[in-house]
């Protein structure tokens, strides 16, 4: 497991990235012998610059914290005697990454820092000596360090070992081959749809008719991007359905992804292959689906490349989204917030928010009135698992708690196919179209959220958290573009890859962060965890632009001067869990007086100490014993607990008060 230090306050100024004071550092040697990165099992590191100094995010105060950074086969590291002792913050811990730490997978853009800010490419050493760097994290975290006071040679070392390691050629060099960590695979709630029983209970569950279960793709057979086991029309014989995938792009002909009780079927497929100029398969298989409604009636083709925005398009308009919430300096963040609205407008990211809604409401509409939808889209594995999830989430509440969320991005995103590796620049290659594809999922999530509060078992905190994870090289889950790649590298004969769910939370938080993921207002629906009920409305969400929002918790968190401290959504989700924890404690007492748990209620001075952007703020408390009560009291509501998360009673009763 991970060693750890605590240690003591030190900071240094600067003026600037010169050379001034290079060799001075005699007044650090005694404390930074004392530093020492955290690693896991397997991991290594690989290059190490001391006496750094880290500039504090979005500032014009020339400070920075004085310390050691590293690069490892996982992580780029910073390790300061400014560090505070977790027990003392009252914010997210991930159990794989230390405060300063980012996962080099999260690593999008280097930039060499000095006379001149000079952008660095993968595969190209630097020759000359490195007086500062910056790093641009994909999840829009932005770290600047400078080699000022570092002995000569050490800023070079370790940029050049960062290029290599953090976009690596091949996925075996990613970190996931190399960790060592023991992990036991406990039986999940989440389906994994690996095999042919899960397939089959959501079939049960969403009352299916006209559709069955099918084996023609083991081994891949018929397309190397699908999971072996496909939901295909009661019709369409395997051989038949073998024979008409060839005519497909990527082998994709129309695919099962949901029923209604009615026999109304959501249905993704891919585009004709370009080289063949008559639609004839097309037409047959499109009738094999007919065919599969009860009343036999016509589905509708929505063909999502005419109205949504392609892979490439959504990277452009991403980066000119991080533009905006990664300044690199305090100037450049009040320049943008002077023409921010516009800005956001021009960067089209929320229209493609808005125009994915759009889609998503049209299929659920027509499937509200028993029309088959069939989803079309060039290779089926962009924005058909985007609008198919967005229209399953408006339709059926199942897909509103986390565990039936969690299994629809499993079924939908992961074992049907979606090029996360590709999308996530995972691997560099050169040529590939990376775009997050899945981060413009999670804000449409995000929207509906904010319609409807109520209506979602996870929170906001989850959304971003998940967003997070995918960019973390431990969990196989957003490793891989496709299924096959995935068994191909768990039976790799000389280096296996242990499979990690992404889904086991344990891995990476403990259980305070955990409980952080459920919405305390939820109450699941009983129709939500057996069958879809059969008069069920879909959800009346509105798409335009006007009613969409900033996703500030995921964009914003990484500029602290704009954070609202006692203020902002944190304060509502905060207060909600108080107040129903006060609620389940007076109505224990009711019930078994004899038997009353211990009150912790912190005050309202507690809750003012948070932040706008809580649990990601990493703003110091006033010491343990308010970080203790904050979290004990969160914890002791039972309302929104998952079967999943079983929480210690022995140290939550046992907190400090």
């Amino acid at each position: 497991m991970m060693t750890d230090k605590r240690l003591t306050n030190s900071f240094k100024s600067y003026v600037e990235f010169g050379d001034e004071g290079l060799n001075n550092t005699s007044n650090d040697e005694s404390f930074t012998d004392q530093l020492s990165t955290r690693t896991l099992q397997g991991e290594m590191v690989i290059a190490e610059a001391q006496n750094v100094l880290m500039f504090a995010p979005v500032s014009e105060n020339k400070q920075g914290k004085s310390g050691i950074l590293t690069v490892t086969n996982f992580k780029l590291s910073f390790v300061t005697t400014d560090e505070r002792p977790r027990d003392e913050m009252i914010c997210q811990e991930n159990l794989l990454l230390g405060e300063y730490d980012i996962c080099l997978s999260n690593v999008d853009i280097l930039y060499q820092v000095g006379d001149k800010k000079r952008r660095l490419l993968p595969g190209k050493n630097v020759s000359e000596k490195v007086k500062g760097l910056h790093v641009v994290c994909k999840n829009m975290r932005v770290l600047t360090f400078s080699f000022k006071f570092s002995p000569v040679g050490h800023g070079k070392t370790l940029t050049n070992a960062l290029l290599h390691h953090a976009f690596p050629r091949r996925h075996q060099l990613l970190f996931a081959y190399d960790f060592r960590e023991p992990y036991y695979s406990c039986p999940r709630e989440t389906s994994m749809f690996r095999d042919a029983g899960e397939w089959g209970r959501e079939l049960a569950r969403t009352g299916c008719v006209g559709w069955r279960l099918s084996g023609a793709n083991q081994d891949f057979q018929i397309s190397s991007s699908l999971p072996q086991w496909l939901i295909v029309p009661s019709s369409v014989l395997d051989w038949q359905l073998g024979a008409a995938a060839r005519h497909f792009r990527a082998g994709r002909p129309p695919l099962w992804c949901w029923s209604s009780p009615q026999g109304a079927a959501l249905v993704r497929m891919a585009d004709i292959l370009p080289t063949i100029t008559d639609r004839v398969q097309e037409n047959i298989m499109l009738e094999t689906v007919r065919k599969s409604h009860p009343t036999l009636a016509k589905p509708e083709v929505l063909e999502l490349t005419k109205d949504l925005p392609s892979p490439r398009e959504i990277q452009s308009r991403f980066i000119k989204l991080r533009e905006l919430c990664a300044p690199e300096s305090e100037k450049q963040f009040w320049t943008q917030d002077n023409n921010f609205l516009s800005s956001v407008e021009n960067s089209g990211w929320l229209h493609a928010v808005s125009a994915c809604l759009t889609k998503a409401l049209e299929a659920s509409h027509s499937l509200h009135k028993d029309v088959t939808v069939v989803l079309q889209e060039a290779d089926g594995r962009d924005l058909c698992p985007l609008v198919a999830s967005l229209t399953q989430i408006i339709v059926d509440p199942y897909y509103r708690t986390i565990i039936g969320f969690q299994s629809l991005i499993q079924r939908e995103w992961v074992v049907m196919g979606h090029p996360f590796c590709t999308r996530l620049g995972h691997v560099y290659i050169d040529g590939t179209q990376q775009a997050p594809v899945f981060l413009l999922f999670l804000d449409c999530v995000w929207q509906l959220l904010q319609q409807f509060p109520a209506e979602f078992q996870m929170t906001e905190t989850y959304l971003t958290t998940l967003w997070d994870s995918v960019h973390i090289s431990t969990f196989d889950t957003f490793l891989f573009d496709c299924e096959r790649d995935r068994i191909i590298s768990a039976a790799e004969p000389n280096n296996p890859l242990t499979l990690r769910s992404v889904w086991d939370w344990g891995e990476q938080f403990p259980d305070r962060d955990i409980v952080l993921f459920y919405n305390p207002l939820y109450q699941m629906p009983p129709t939500t965890s057996s069958h879809f009920p059969e008069h069920h409305s879909p959800l009346a969400a509105a798409s335009g632009i006007s009613v969409l929002q900033f996703w500030s918790q995921c964009y914003f968190r990484f500029i602290p001067i704009i954070e609202i401290i006692g203020g902002g959504k944190p304060q509502i989700d905060l207060t909600s869990r108080l107040l129903l924890s006060q609620i389940d404690s007076a109505c224990d007492e009711l019930v078994s007086p004899l038997h009353v748990r211990p009150a912790v209620a912190p005050s309202l001075e507690t809750l003012s100490q948070i932040g706008s952007f809580f649990p990601f703020s990493r703003r110091p408390n006033a010491g343990p014993v308010t970080a203790a009560l904050l979290i004990s009291s969160l914890s002791l509501n039972q309302s929104f607990q998952s079967a999943e998360i079983m929480l210690d009673s022995q140290s939550i009763l046992n907190a400090p008060d």
